[in-house]
């Protein structure tokens, strides 16, 4: 069962400082709002203020709640919703996010999943208030935060509220492990908090117990068991068949990472005409930013979201991947990838969808 978590002093002043922190976060979502639309909706989500649910009999809704912050956590929540939903078929699911990324791949799955009663939010931003709202209009049955989600308010006020909160697929590394500690007086409690907690690696298990969780178990990282879209490798190898030249994948870049490539092509000269580019940002937010850095660098481009759904482009120097949810349709076109991430010291993206 959790822990009840007391107001320490240390929450205390972190909940002034989030409350305090609203208007600047209302500024950065209209910010963001330009560039991603979804960022625009159900603004007064964050704040607490939800449209109240149907609830079950008991008054509680029955409600599972998986929190997967983007777009990875989502997809690998699906896997954890799958298996739930063959032990309890009856269940309600509510899905929160953080990101707009995260909220339309979570869309896409309640579609494809089809059931019934489930619900999408959003997170709300950690203030006492916001949390209490969420708490006290879903109760749901049992919560499950995905990989690295610690929020002090909301775990503590659902420890206090008796709803287990479990940790799943969960990782900490060495720089978040340094940040916890330096912020113990609010990090321990919370991760002392939580009903459950199941690492991916032993390393994790062991940067979590030294922060102050109870770890129950090191089962793997769910990814592994994240399935590629059939449908897209078949498309992907129906393109391949009528490509002049194979295509070599710059996947997942990171910010500098496209700038990098593009002048080694320059460099290159024809001998960079010899294969077709295909980058991909991690960031959908940057898609318009890296399009420009494409053609000031003087190559033609062509971007995904351009394309007939019967072929790729074949013109131009380098595709650009714009879309959401189409890796295994840019992996499968691909003879060989670069992984983002891996030019700086930032721990390079998804290996697993490769």
């Amino acid at each position: 069962m959790a822990r009840r978590v007391p107001l320490s002093l240390a929450r205390a002043l972190y909940s002034v400082l989030a409350w305090a922190a609203q208007p600047l976060l209302r500024r950065k979502l209209r910010r963001r709002a330009q560039a991603e639309p979804g960022y625009g909706q159900a603004v007064a989500e964050r704040f607490g203020r939800y449209t109240p649910p149907e609830l079950g009999q008991d008054g509680r809704g029955q409600w599972i709640w998986i929190h997967s912050v983007s777009l990875g956590e989502t997809r690998a929540a699906a896997i954890l919703i799958r298996a739930l939903r063959e032990i309890l078929p009856g269940m309600r699911l509510l899905l929160t996010h953080s990101t707009a990324t995260g909220r339309e791949e979570g869309a896409r799955l309640l579609e494809a999943e089809g059931a019934n009663g489930d619900l999408q939010v959003w997170l709300p931003w950690d203030t006492l208030a916001a949390t209490r709202s969420f708490i006290a209009q879903f109760r749901p049955a049992v919560g499950v935060l995905m990989e690295t989600e610690i929020w002090p308010n909301l775990i503590a006020g659902c420890a206090n509220a008796g709803i287990p909160l479990a940790l799943a697929n969960a990782r900490l590394n060495e720089k978040s492990e340094a940040g916890a500690l330096r912020m113990a007086p609010i990090a321990r409690p919370a991760y002392g908090a939580l009903a459950a907690v199941w690492a991916q690696t032993e390393d994790d298990a062991r940067r979590l117990r030294h922060v102050g969780a109870r770890v129950d178990g090191v089962l793997g990282n769910l990814k592994f068991d994240v399935r590629p879209d059939e449908a897209q490798l078949a498309r992907a190898a129906g393109w391949r068949l009528k490509l002049a030249k194979p295509v070599l994948l710059l996947a997942s870049s990171r910010e500098g990472e496209e700038a990098l490539l593009l002048e080694r092509l320059k460099e290159l000269g024809a001998a960079a005409h010899a294969v077709q580019w295909l980058i991909v940002p991690r960031h959908p937010q940057r898609f318009d930013a890296v399009a420009q850095l494409i053609v000031e660098a003087g190559f033609t481009l062509s971007r995904r979201s351009q394309w007939t759904e019967e072929q790729a482009e074949n013109q131009a120097d380098i595709w650009l991947g714009d879309s959401l949810g189409e890796m295994p349709l840019y992996y499968g076109l691909a003879a060989a990838a670069l992984m983002g991430g891996s030019f700086a010291p930032l721990g390079g993206q998804n290996l697993i969808e490769a």
